[in-house]
């Protein structure tokens, strides 16, 4: 191993770590690896169908049910509450009361969730660098773009101390258009109109903007293409490039197209 690697330093201290918690939360009846590899005995815990992307979303900074639930719309309340309870037995995740709003539970990651940081992120630049954009691109999902969006969003770029951004989706057969309201630093997405007058107007298919964001292809290519057109306040709209941020793993290089 080498010394600098902190991802695979990361894996093998939660392997080790959490080892014997597998093999006791992996019961006789439920499948398992049924191997004392710390490898198998990780993956019992960490492979377990949606739980990298609840840990994803937890590492991102999401500590309410529900907010975690928007950063992962096809999960269903069940079994989100059911792959929390597993990683708080596991010893990953922990229960506490929330802080701001009495009577509201907030789930925070203890130090071996934490310690999962960089192999999650070591996962999530593994697949930008290898797996094909075509393949990617067919996984549209305006609700987790959005939400993506709204917690990378660089609101102090944006020539206005307050802005409302209007995305529209025309091709979209359900939900077409959101809000994004930048107030003072803050950064909301809006399901409805909130009333405010529309400082930009943005329309652009799901494919393209989402390409934007993961950084397959660029803001200007998508606009000099006629697939992403903007219209608004034109400070607001020369800065989109600036203030929209992209995905973190948008700047990893790609080895396929």
């Amino acid at each position: 191993m080498r010394a600098h690697d902190t991802s695979e330093l990361s894996y093998y201290s939660f392997c080790t770590a959490y080892a014997i918690k597998s093999s006791a939360m992996i019961g006789a009846n439920e499948k398992g690896y049924g191997q004392f590899c710390p490898v198998a005995m990780a993956a019992d815990i960490f492979c377990a169908r949606w739980t990298p992307l609840i840990l994803r979303e937890m590492l991102c900074g999401s500590t309410r049910f529900n907010d975690i639930r928007r950063g992962l719309p096809r999960i269903s309340p069940t079994l989100l509450s059911r792959r929390l309870k597993e990683l708080e037995k596991a010893g990953l995740v922990e229960e506490r009361k929330s802080p701001k709003k009495r009577g509201t539970t907030d789930y925070r990651l203890t130090t071996a969730g934490e310690d999962l940081r960089e192999v999650v992120i070591s996962l999530g630049l593994w697949g930008h660098r290898w797996i094909e954009s075509s393949v990617s691109l067919k996984n549209l999902d305006p609700s987790l773009l959005m939400w993506d969006m709204r917690r990378h969003l660089v609101a102090s770029r944006v020539p206005n101390e307050r802005c409302t951004v209007k995305f529209i989706f025309p091709e979209l057969s359900g939900r077409k258009t959101w809000w994004v309201v930048i107030d003072k630093n803050q950064v909301d997405i809006c399901l409805i109109d909130p009333g405010y007058e529309v400082d930009l107007h943005v329309r652009s298919s799901l494919r393209s903007m989402t390409s934007v964001w993961m950084g397959i292809t660029s803001l200007k290519l998508e606009i000099d293409a006629g697939n992403i057109e903007l219209s608004g306040e034109k400070a607001i709209e020369r800065s989109m490039h600036e203030w929209l941020g992209l995905s973190p793993f948008a700047k990893e290089q790609r080895h396929v197209s």
